[in-house]
């Protein structure tokens, strides 16, 4: 059975407030706050980004796995703000990390679904026997215009998986996607900011493809909400996350561990992958897991999962998702600007 041997997770300890975005552009902050179910969000600071967000999380995976890193034969690294825009992030994570150069990399683009993509991609490396281990980062320093309304959510963070058919913390039972072409979303070469389709991203984008992939799943593995102890989907805002769970009969108790995105943001490739280690922060062994992910332009990539008795050695021999959160200090607008590059010279 593939599965996750181990698992990291990374956010940058910088905070802005969603008053302290509103001050500024005169927009109604509780109004805002409640509207989004969202709080604050992460923000990277001047000297991270995708790589270093992705280099942490990978080695916080390693140190659950306990595996030689030389035994990796695959790095795939899902982003949408990947560094360079020729060059890969996947092989200086993998250099970083202490991987051989005997192995395949690339970096994933599908908005925020590309980490995703990459756990699909390593199952089938490592279930087909091409390699022992591989590794599937998603992680994002997501972009949003001045005063955009994407400035409230779009924030910094990503998780790592390492998956194996041995040791595993929790097995990947089944995996089902959704895909159409539907551009709510997109960001040509060149240009600074992203643009949206406003309320359209709700309808025909996030819901159509979260709710088909989802009861895609139902489908093939036989089974209802009620069959899981946790839920988790892709959360652009807290709204969205919950109404999601809702329609698809999740209870709240079933999904609360999952919706991170009032604390820290939207972190789009880093979205679901965070969301899920913090659910397995605290799993315990037989628990069953059902996660959605979702990436404008747009697709949806399901899995359900079943925790192990490995869990419990593993998950404290690094920081819990919930650690890593809670270490943060806030900055005015004036530092986000600065480290976010919103200042042209």
């Amino acid at each position: 059975m593939v599965g996750i041997v181990g698992y990291g997770a990374s956010v940058p300890s910088y905070r802005i407030k969603v008053e302290e975005i509103a001050k500024v552009w005169g927009d109604d902050a509780e109004a805002l706050s409640r509207g989004l179910v969202v709080n604050e969000k992460s923000v990277p600071s001047a000297d991270e980004d995708t790589v270093t967000i992705a280099v942490t999380a990978a080695r916080y995976a390693l140190a659950r796995a306990q595996i030689d890193p030389k035994k990796i034969g695959a790095v795939y690294v899902g982003s949408e703000s990947h560094p360079y825009a020729v060059k890969p992030t996947a092989t200086i994570v993998a250099e970083a990390i202490g991987a051989a150069p005997e192995l395949t990399a690339a970096d994933l683009e599908f908005a925020c679904k590309a980490g995703t993509a990459g756990i699909q991609m390593s199952m089938g490396l490592v279930g087909s026997g091409m390699v022992e281990y591989a590794l599937a980062i998603g992680a994002d320093t997501s972009q949003g215009a001045p005063g955009d309304a994407l400035e409230y959510t779009a924030s910094a963070g990503g998780a790592a998986y390492i998956i194996g058919d041995k040791n595993t913390v929790a097995d990947i039972d089944e995996t089902y996607s959704f895909t159409t072409d539907t551009p709510d979303f997109y960001r040509r070469e060149g240009q600074d900011y992203p643009s949206h389709g406003g309320r359209f991203t709700g309808e025909p984008a996030y819901f159509k493809h979260v709710l088909s992939a989802a009861k895609g799943l139902f489908e093939k593995t036989d089974s209802k909400a009620e069959d899981y102890d946790y839920a988790c989907f892709h959360q652009p805002n807290g709204k969205f996350y919950l109404r999601a769970g809702k329609k698809l009969g999740f209870t709240s108790e079933q999904i609360k561990q999952g919706l991170l995105t009032p604390n820290i943001g939207n972190t789009y490739s880093g979205a679901v992958p965070l969301a899920l280690s913090n659910i397995l922060d605290i799993a315990e062994p037989g628990d069953k897991i059902f996660v959605v992910s979702y990436g404008s332009g747009s697709g949806s990539d399901g899995f359900t999962l079943t925790v192990t008795d490995e869990i419990d050695e593993k998950r404290n021999l690094a920081p819990t998702t919930e650690k890593i959160i809670s270490n943060k200090k806030y900055v005015d607008y004036a530092v986000y600007a600065k480290y976010k590059g919103k200042i042209k010279m």
